[in-house]
């Protein structure tokens, strides 16, 4: 029960994390200077959606590489 606890706090930190760095990196690009100053909202709702999306996925993967790597014990036993 302690390591159910255990691996959904590091999935929930891994995707807080990625999500960040998402987000982060997606407002590096600058998209908002693109589009004209009525839909500045619109944008950065856009923004994080991207983030939350691209940041999920990363996490997904990447949690998902994780677990397949401490799987690959039991083609050895």
């Amino acid at each position: 029960m302690n390591t159910v606890g255990i691996q959904s706090l590091v999935t929930l930190m891994s995707h807080l994390m990625f999500i960040g760095i998402a987000f982060w990196a997606i407002q590096g690009l600058r998209i908002d200077r693109f589009f004209p100053q009525s839909s500045q909202q619109r944008i950065k709702v856009l923004i994080v959606l991207l983030a939350i999306l691209l940041g999920y996925t990363s996490s997904a993967f990447f949690l998902n590489f994780i677990d397949n790597v401490r799987n690959l014990v039991f083609l050895v036993k």
